[in-house]
């Protein structure tokens, strides 16, 4: 499938960029090889949702790899990019952000990588062996991001005491769960008018529907996260590091306790940007509640239970910007 057409620009708004302020320093940074890291990890995840992790063991050369395989598919002409279109809803997309009219400054890929070798995918150039070093690197990569996301949740189970330190990372494990892999290219975009301070809309705000997402960008900046006081927040990029976003599903494991965070992208006029990211979700069929274990004498759940499948459904008939877990509130 082709896109039949792409948004104009007067489609696409503007964001202006938040003032640079003292306040970018509190963002945590998680060293993954210190011993202090889960009560860290916990602390972030209640204050922000949001933090950075170094150390983690992930080859860069690893990561270089596919980003290069990634900038080569994005320099390709439109017309091949086309041929891997999306279905249901994997492949390329321009411009076009899910089902109910969101637009971005972007093109991406989005890859079921839970079948492997990928073939569930829906991806012609995957399939093709003249790209055989790009399945290569991408395969490399993910296992990559399975283990990191796993130790994640289970140095995140350290921080909360649970009793099982696989409470969380056993509901993305296995070859039912629900995994997709997003490359989101944002080329540069025209300034609205001299002296803007700012750019268009890369990625609408919105927060992610999975436990945690695993974000690795390029040297260029654009990501923006929302402080609880509803200000946004820039993040300077860092290619050597990950930085991890909490996700609606583990608001709910945590009754609330740990926040899913709002983000968005800006994109700029100065440097185009290349991102990846890895969603690690549990099997359709997987219910979704607050863990019994962290509930308080007398704690009342705050959610109602679902199924992720449940959950993906009604969150993909949304726009990008809504409460997505309004609808399941008690």
């Amino acid at each position: 499938m082709v896109l039949s057409a792409n948004p104009g620009l007067d489609q696409i708004s503007i964001i202006e960029s938040p003032d640079m302020g003292d306040y970018l320093s509190s963002i945590p940074i998680i060293d993954l090889s210190s011993s202090s890291s889960p009560e860290t990890i916990v602390q972030a995840c209640k204050e922000f949702g949001f933090f950075k992790v170094i150390n983690h063991g992930v080859s860069i050369d690893l990561v270089e790899k596919l980003e290069a395989e990634a900038v080569k598919f994005f320099a390709m002409p439109q017309s091949e990019k086309d041929k891997s279109g999306p279905s249901n809803p994997f492949g390329y997309g321009s411009k076009k952000i899910g089902r109910k009219g969101d637009v971005g400054w972007l093109e991406y890929l989005l890859i079921a990588t839970n079948a492997e070798p990928f073939s569930e995918s829906s991806i012609a150039f995957l399939r093709d062996s003249s790209s055989s070093s790009f399945s290569s690197a991408l395969y490399d990569y993910i296992s990559s991001m399975r283990k990191l996301n796993c130790q994640v949740l289970e140095l995140m189970a350290d921080g909360l005491q649970l009793e099982q330190r696989d409470t969380m990372s056993k509901l993305v494990q296995g070859s039912e769960c629900d995994e997709i892999f997003r490359l989101n290219h944002y080329p540069l975009c025209p300034l609205p008018h001299e002296g803007f301070n700012g750019g268009l809309t890369g990625f609408g705000e919105h927060t992610d529907l999975h436990l945690i997402s695993l974000l690795r960008s390029n040297s260029t900046s654009g990501l923006q996260i929302a402080l609880s006081d509803g200000r946004w927040v820039l993040v300077p990029s860092d290619p050597e590091a990950f930085f991890i976003n909490i996700g609606d599903s583990l608001q709910v494991l945590t009754n609330g306790r740990f926040r899913s965070v709002k983000h968005r992208v800006v994109a700029n006029n100065l440097e185009s940007r290349v991102s990846m990211i890895y969603f690690g979700g549990p099997p359709l069929a997987q219910r979704i509640a607050p863990l019994p274990e962290l509930m308080e004498e007398g704690e009342q759940s705050l959610y109602k239970s679902f199924t992720w499948g449940e959950y993906k459904e009604a969150a993909y008939k949304t726009m990008l910007a809504a409460y997505r877990l309004e609808p399941f509130q008690l």
